[in-house]
C-alpha cells in the first residue's frame, strides 16, 4: 500500500511547505517537515501572514514575500518569528518565509520566488482545519478567502502540481463550517481523482512531540492571542475529548475535540481549484479586498446547500 505523500520522503527532495490559511497554519506542517528532513530531503517553510510583514526587517524576495529569522522585528503577532526561534533552539536552520495578506497574483509571484531561490521541486500547502476544501456553495465558508487565495496561487505557480494537506477535522465548527459538506466535498474529490488519501498523525513520535513543544513555545511568546486551531490540535494529540478549552478565546462556545482532528486529508490542489465557483475569477486579484469581493459576488449568485448534521 502506498501512503499519501510518500513521494516526499525521498533523499534530495526539495519541498516548500506553506501555511494556506494564515495565522499558525504553517505549524501544522512541522511533523511533515521533520519527516522529510529525516529522510534526507530539504524543506523550506512559508506562511500567509497576518502580521505586518513589511516591518519585520527581513530580506524581501518579491513584492509579497519576506524571509524571516530569529532576528526579525519583535511584532506583537508574529507566528513565523516564533517558529524561527523554536527551530533555532532545536538546531534546525530551515528557511522561513512570510507572505503578505494580498491577492492571488502577488502570492503566486511569491511562491515562484521561493521555488526559484531554493530549487523547490514539490509544494505542499497545509491547512489547520478543513475550510481549504470549500467550493463556495456550502452553508458556512469559514475563513475561506486566505485559503482560496493560497490554493489558486499555488496552482498557478506550480503548473497544477501542488498538494494540499488539511488537518483538524472538526476545528472549523467554531467558524461555522459544515463537516457534512466537507465530507461531501471529499467524495467529489474522489470522483474527480483529486483525493490522495488520508492518514493519522501518530501521537507518540518525535514529530508529534515536537509539534506540541512548538505550540507551547508559541503560547508563551504570544499568551494574549493563543491560536484556537493549533491548540485544538494539541489537545487532540494529548487525548483530550469533547468540550475542552485551552484558550479563553473560545469561552462561551462549545468545542468538540476528537481523534479525527489528527487526520491529514490530502488532495491535488488543481482538482480543488477546479471545483471552486470563484477559482477562475480569483486568478488576477491583487489585494485581499479584491479576493474577498470576488468570493462575496459569487456567493450571492449560488444556490447554497442546506446545513445538515453528519448522521452518525
Amino acid at each position: 500500500m502506498i501512503l499519501p505523500l510518500s513521494e516526499l520522503f525521498q533523499p534530495e527532495r526539495r519541498v516548500l511547505i506553506a501555511g494556506a490559511g494564515g495565522g499558525f497554519d504553517v505549524y501544522c506542517g512541522l511533523p511533515l517537515a521533520l519527516s522529510i528532513v529525516a529522510a534526507g530531503g530539504f524543506v523550506v517553510l512559508g506562511n500567509l501572514s497576518f502580521t505586518r510583514v513589511a516591518q519585520c526587517g527581513g530580506e524581501r524576495i518579491s513584492d509579497a514575500a519576506w524571509r524571516v529569522d530569529r532576528q526579525a522585528a519583535e511584532l506583537p503577532y508574529f507566528p513565523e518569528k516564533w517558529l524561527c526561534e523554536w527551530l533555532g533552539r532545536q538546531g534546525l536552520e530551515l528557511p522561513v518565509y512570510a507572505f503578505d495578506r494580498v491577492g492571488v497574483a502577488p502570492i503566486a509571484d511569491a511562491y515562484r520566488a521561493v521555488i526559484t531561490t531554493h530549487a523547490i521541486d514539490r509544494v505542499v500547502l497545509v491547512d489547520g482545519g478543513t475550510d481549504s476544501l470549500i467550493f463556495g456553495d456550502e452553508p458556512g465558508l469559514g475563513t475561506v478567502c486566505e485559503d482560496a487565495v493560497s490554493l489558486v496561487a499555488a496552482d498557478i505557480a506550480t503548473g497544477g502540481q501542488a498538494i494540499l494537506a488539511a488537518i483538524g477535522f472538526g476545528i472549523d465548527h467554531f467558524h461555522g463550517v459544515s463537516h457534512h459538506s466537507f465530507l461531501e466535498n471529499v467524495s467529489r474529490m474522489i470522483r474527480r481523482n483529486g483525493f490522495l488519501g488520508s492518514f493519522s498523525l501518530p501521537t507518540d513520535t518525535r514529530e508529534s512531540r515536537a509539534l506540541l513543544d512548538l505550540i507551547e513555545y508559541a503560547n508563551q511568546r504570544q499568551p494574549l492571542h493563543m491560536s484556537i486551531v493549533v491548540n485544538s490540535l494539541a489537545a487532540a494529540l494529548r487525548g483530550e475529548f469533547g468540550d475542552y478549552h485551552t484558550t479563553s478565546r473560545t469561552t462561551g462556545t462549545e468545542l468538540f475535540i476528537n481523534p479525527l482532528m489528527l487526520q491529514l486529508w490530502c488532495f491535488r490542489v488543481h482538482a480543488v481549484v477546479r471545483e471552486m465557483i470563484y477559482g477562475d475569477a480569483l486568478r488576477d486579484t491583487k489585494t485581499a479586498h479584491e479576493a474577498q469581493a470576488v468570493i462575496d459576488a459569487h456567493r450571492e449568485e449560488v444556490s447554497v446547500r442546506p446545513r445538515r448534521p453528519v448522521p452518525l
